[in-house]
């Protein structure tokens, strides 16, 4: 049974102009070649996959500039240089995060539940697939964080220079509870990729959630329902209150918004399932934020707003340029979660040896900051190509051999066999 209602209603009365352009639309479709059909499909997931990874290295970008901007100590003295923009940088530019919230959202939609339909049967299964596939590279750039700043120590004193790791603190960044347990993040992304791994494990509990409520009949409206509530939870009330930072649910109205854009995105929907579900984004967003604006709410909900109208444009509206700029997208896009997860070591070196060895001049300490940018986008592609590509071909391959009872460690086999 379908998730949402049909795509063309009954009905025995005349088409109007509009229908008939659109069943002479299809007509023509269903006239192409099986290939072309393919290509045009293909171009335009090509499109979207460009547009969306585009979005997240110029987010990656932003963070990156703030994290030199909030940090310093080279941005100290280029402050009085250009105080408006260090400022901007400092103050609005980690707001790029939303961009990562909301295309995560999309894209584990996508993975999940791309009807909106329940289907997770083993939700720890799939929740140990995702610790596997995050947690290897955080653990090396972890590692590179804790040698970067040892080595900074050497040159400079600095309060974004962290104390050696205790044990208990490595284990808590290993497990993804750094930010609940209350240890200090070792390095500046760390607390993104806790909070990401506990949105996916909320989103899927939900969905298996779902399936578990409507075992006996279809409910095709019970998973968005659920993820509307969640979103509506988290900006009306949850992400109103900073003490919640440290969970998923604080962040879940942006994360939220990305799952709906996912549902609402595709150009075969019917009509009115696509009017429900933008309104389902767009009337709770607007609404909490006349009650309390927040700027990270209204870029999440632009950003969401925006996956929703480029995926559903028509792959015809997009020519040889514009797929050619998803391509590029697509290549550079690749890299941002590497950069984002190996910039901060990379910029406190560089901060360290301006300090030491460069006068505090501001033109000076411009071109160091310049340099650990491009550094940290040199660093980030080095480490998809050594770290993280191997690292994911080795947890695939290990997931992929295993049994369905040793896909997740021993001591969760019990839990998960009463899940079943």
């Amino acid at each position: 049974m379908s998730a949402f209602p049909p795509l063309h209603g009954s009905s025995q009365r005349p088409l109007s102009k509009q229908a008939v352009r659109r069943e002479s639309s299809i007509a023509r479709s269903a006239l192409r070649s099986p290939k072309q059909v393919n290509t045009c499909q293909s171009s335009s997931a090509s499109f979207q996959s460009g547009f969306i990874d585009l979005l997240k290295i110029i987010a990656a970008q932003c963070i990156v500039l703030h994290h030199l901007a909030f940090y310093g100590p080279m941005s100290d003295h280029v402050r009085p240089f250009a105080p408006m923009f260090i400022g901007w940088l400092d103050t609005y530019a980690r707001i790029a995060v939303q961009v990562f919230l909301v295309t995560s959202g999309f894209l584990a939609a996508k993975s999940l539940a791309p009807a909106g339909m329940p289907g997770i049967a083993d939700p720890l299964r799939v929740v140990w697939r995702r610790y596997v596939r995050l947690v290897p590279p955080f653990m090396v750039a972890t590692a590179l964080a804790v040698g970067a700043s040892a080595l900074a120590g050497a040159w400079m004193t600095h309060y974004s220079i962290s104390a050696m790791p205790t044990l208990l603190q490595l284990a808590a960044h290993a497990l993804l509870l750094h930010t609940v347990l209350g240890y200090e993040s070792i390095s500046a992304g760390a607390w993104y990729v806790a909070i990401d791994f506990q949105l996916y494990a909320l989103l899927t509990c939900l969905i298996w959630m779902a399936g578990k409520l409507a075992v006996r009949r279809s409910v095709p409206w019970l998973v968005p329902c659920l993820v509307i509530g969640g979103v509506c939870a988290s900006q009306w009330y949850f992400n109103r209150d900073a003490r919640w930072d440290a969970w998923a649910i604080y962040f879940f109205g942006s994360y939220g918004l990305g799952v709906l854009a996912w549902w609402a995105r595709d150009p075969a929907r019917h009509r009115a399932t696509v009017v429900l579900l933008a309104a389902a984004i767009l009337l709770p967003t607007l609404g909490a934020l006349m009650v309390d604006f927040r700027s990270r709410i209204a870029v999440a909900l632009v950003v969401a707003c925006a996956l929703v109208c480029i995926s559903r444009r028509q792959n015809h509206h997009f020519g040889p340029s514009w797929l050619r700029m998803g391509g590029m997208g697509s290549n550079v896009g690749k890299i941002s979660y590497g950069v984002f997860l190996v910039h901060f070591p990379v910029c406190l070196i560089v901060n360290a040896i301006f300090t030491r060895f460069v006068p505090a001049q501001p033109l000076l300490q411009a071109f160091g900051m310049l340099l650990a940018w491009g550094s940290s986008m040199l660093a980030g592609a080095a480490f998809y190509r050594w770290v993280q590509l191997p690292l994911s071909r080795l947890s695939s391959r290990g997931v992929g051999r295993a049994s369905a009872d040793s896909a997740v460690p021993p001591f969760l086999q019990p839990t998960l066999s009463t899940l079943k």
